[in-house]
């Protein structure tokens, strides 16, 4: 595998992204991996290698590059929950349209990527961003994937659950049965604008589990439910991007 920890030029300064791929027969399909709430981190690099093992140009970028350049959480703490939380709350749907503009430049420019098959997952807080990304970009994306995506159905005109009629792509979304950020009646209003838009879609509940399941680090990691959520991104993008 090649690795790379480079900077990505956007209109708010350079955001440090992981960048690994496999080491021969490019170019590569391209996953955008969007970050959880927690940071970027060595769990996520584990997880973007996963992805980039079956033959995919992954990009991680840390998205809390305005704030800083090398958090994640270390510890549940009411404390370091709160700094957090306030990292988390200060993105956005603009701030999610600039970061993915410049991503798609650098993938458009780097020739280890073959940046007319794109994909992306988003994990947590980054579930209303890949379907933030696939509305703003309909052409450059064929596949998105949310994974017990948070705030998919918000009072806002930017709300996830107003994005499908924008949307081309394939979809797929992993929620868990037991999530306070992504309850079922919130699920139900995005499945019917999904329905409504017409739009290619799978919604997938996991029964028992807890938001943050795939997780290996995560005290909720249920081991089930993460294998079957790989061999589901797996089958997504490889139906969507290695045709």
């Amino acid at each position: 595998m090649i690795e790379h920890h480079i900077d990505i030029q956007t209109v708010d300064g350079l955001m440090n992204t992981f960048v690994v791929y496999p080491e021969e027969n490019g170019p590569f399909p391209v996953v955008l991996f969007y970050m959880d709430a927690p940071g970027k981190r060595e769990e996520l690099h584990d997880m973007a290698r996963r992805l980039a093992t079956v033959g995919y140009f992954v990009v991680l970028p840390n998205l809390y590059y305005r704030r800083t350049r090398d958090y994640y959480l270390k510890e549940r703490t009411p404390e370091q929950l709160e700094e957090m939380f306030g990292h988390m709350h200060s993105l956005n749907a603009h701030t999610s349209h600039t970061d993915t503009q410049a991503i798609l430049s650098y993938v458009d420019q780097n020739t280890h990527a073959d940046a007319k098959r794109i994909g992306a997952v988003g994990y947590c807080m980054s579930g209303p961003f890949v379907m933030w990304a696939a509305a703003d970009f309909p052409d450059r994306f064929q596949s998105i994937a949310s994974i017990h995506g948070a705030n998919m159905v918000t009072d806002g005109a930017d709300s996830p659950h107003r994005m499908p009629p924008k949307i081309r792509c394939e979809s797929y979304f992993a929620c868990a049965e037991i999530d306070k950020w992504a309850p079922p009646e919130d699920i139900r209003q995005l499945e019917q604008a999904l329905v409504d838009a017409k739009n290619k879609h799978r919604i997938e509940w996991f029964p028992k589990a807890e938001h943050g399941f795939v997780f290996p680090q995560r005290a909720v990691y249920e081991k089930h439910g993460a294998e079957r959520h790989w061999e589901r991104l797996f089958d997504l993008f490889g139906r969507t991007l290695k045709v």
